[in-house]
């Protein structure tokens, strides 16, 4: 309920629940202005109707000379003709007083609605200041106990119960890289005991050992990758919160993945990753890195042997973009969209890397890190194969960047 009363179209549908409210009043005004102008109107014109006529009053000779009833006739004609032209201007004054009521019953509806529905715009105006960080806040309705406060109310009790769950979700990710990594290396630590033991060691239990290291390195990859994910989306404070050169971030990746790279005998064009000292964006450093690092990755373990990198990033006005583009096979956008979804990928290659890019979480962080930092991500997929990754971030002032 507090998500939809903070849909900026909310605005609209609020005017158009106004309009109808409006509508409603005004309609019944009118037709009750009907209803009372048509009743007076048969009231006036049976009491004229119901009066004797002046020659069938009781007690009256039932014969007149000529010229008496000549002057009868002609009265009677001037009496109907009288009542006919008030009639037409009883008619012509309710229609002109209906003209003014609908105006003026428009008018009062308008405000009589706004009465109505301020309590509720207020709700809503509250509701939309309420966020992830914000969710101690309440609505505290004022006013006595109608449906309007029981509304009030049920939404207070609905952000209670939120922040008692992002209370208990930035608990566990607080707690879990400690709690997790403890047993991780434990494991870890009895695969080098094996190892280390003196005197010859078996070929099985090197292998095994092995093994269990690799797998413990992509397991705490994954850990690394999860508690990155949650830290962005939910709002989790870190303590290294400043302005980042989000240039020299893309190519420090570069520079440490040059093996990686020369390995898939990929060629790597960084000339644009030095975008300058206007490329500065505020921020978390460690998100960003690993958000600039997956990008990286993402570009070379999901590239052809062969293929090409290009990174370039710099100040676009008010804005930083960070743009990778990578060879590769052809994909749809269809497809490029479901690759922000955790654990999607698009093929059997699409294995390991780091920071949880063999796991199908690493464009999921990256675009939980640029929405962190009120960014945006867009994936598009290039016709002639790859893809094209472009991060849009808020510039710093060059004030902060110089400092």
């Amino acid at each position: 309920m507090a998500a939809e009363l903070g849909l900026p179209g909310r605005s609209v549908h609020r005017r158009g629940v106004r309009w109808r409210f409006t509508t409603l009043y005004a309609g019944l005004f009118l037709a009750s202005a009907v209803v009372m102008l048509a009743v007076v109107a048969l009231v006036a014109d049976g009491t004229y109707r119901a009066a004797p006529a002046p020659g069938n009053q009781p007690g009256t000779p039932g014969t007149f000379p000529s010229a008496a009833q000549a002057r009868i006739a002609s009265l009677e004609h001037q009496l109907d003709q009288a009542h006919s032209r008030q009639v037409d201007q009883l008619l012509l004054g309710s229609a002109a007083g209906l003209v003014v009521m609908g105006l003026l019953s428009v008018a009062l509806g308008w405000y009589a609605a706004g009465r109505v529905l301020r309590p509720l715009r207020a709700m809503t105006a509250a509701t939309r200041r309420i966020s992830a960080d914000s969710l101690h806040e309440r609505l505290a309705v004022p006013g006595p106990h109608d449906e309007l406060r029981d509304l009030g109310d049920t939404i207070d009790a609905l952000l209670e119960r939120l922040e008692q769950a992002f209370a208990a979700q930035r608990r566990f990710v607080a707690d879990a890289s400690h709690e997790l990594r403890t047993p991780l290396a434990t494991v870890r630590a009895s695969a080098d005991v094996a190892l280390a033991k003196p005197g010859p060691v078996p070929e099985q239990t090197r292998t095994l050992a092995r093994r269990v290291r690799t797998e413990l390195d992509q397991v705490d990859r994954l850990l690394d990758g999860f508690l990155a994910l949650a830290r962005a989306q939910h709002g989790v404070p870190l303590p290294d919160t400043e302005t980042v050169p989000l240039d020299l971030l893309a190519t420090a990746a570069l520079t440490e993945r040059a093996a990686l790279a020369s390995a898939k005998d990929l060629v790597v064009d960084a000339g644009g990753a030095r975008g300058g000292p206007g490329a500065w964006v505020c921020g978390s450093r460690t998100l960003l890195r690993r958000m600039v690092e997956n990008l990286v990755d993402n570009a070379i373990v999901h590239n052809r042997p062969g293929g090409w990198i290009r990174v370039a990033a710099g100040a676009e006005g008010a804005q930083v973009r960070l743009v990778v583009e990578n060879g590769g096979p052809v994909m749809t956008q269809d497809q490029i969209a479901q690759l922000v979804r955790p654990f999607r990928r698009l093929g059997a290659e699409r294995t390991g890397g780091g920071g949880g890019a063999g796991a199908g979480l690493g464009l999921s962080i990256v675009a939980a890190v640029a929405d962190a930092h009120g960014g945006t991500l867009d994936l598009q997929a290039r016709a002639e194969g790859g893809l094209r990754a472009t991060v849009t971030l808020s510039r710093a002032p060059e004030t902060e960047a110089v400092a």
